[in-house]
């Protein structure tokens, strides 16, 4: 398995769990979860995401810590491509129109020109 593989919801929660603590034992993320399952599907969950290569564990005495091995900005271009291609046909557009439509009314002037920034300069990075 690979680092591209999807990620059920369950292990995108236990990755945002030790995005957020560095590093974390299986009882530790356990009791990071919002209802959690038993200790055992915590413990297989942690294997998965192992194998994916989407975090790494050392031991210390009895017990293995788990950390992140993909940046967190590296995880959410995935994930948020996995949204784009589920529920926006693979349109950008659509999804960018979607949010803003969400949220227009809660950006302030300055965050908007920021959007516009940005827009300009990807487009001029595109026509380049």
């Amino acid at each position: 398995m690979t680092q591209n593989d999807p990620l059920s919801r369950r292990e995108r929660q236990i990755m945002d769990i030790l995005y957020r603590l560095e590093k974390a034992s299986a009882k530790e993320v356990m009791e990071g979860m919002e209802d959690a399952p038993g200790y055992s599907s915590v413990r297989t969950l942690l294997s998965k995401l192992v194998e994916k290569g989407h975090i790494g564990h050392q031991e210390s005495g009895f017990k293995y810590i788990y950390f992140p091995l993909v940046a967190r900005e590296k995880a959410s271009q995935s994930a948020l491509g996995s949204v784009v291609k589920t529920f926006f046909g693979d349109s950008p557009y659509l999804a960018v129109n979607t949010l803003l439509d969400m949220s227009i009314k809660d950006l302030s002037e300055d965050e908007i020109e920021q959007l516009n920034e940005l827009i300009r300069t990807r487009k001029n990075k595109k026509d380049k």
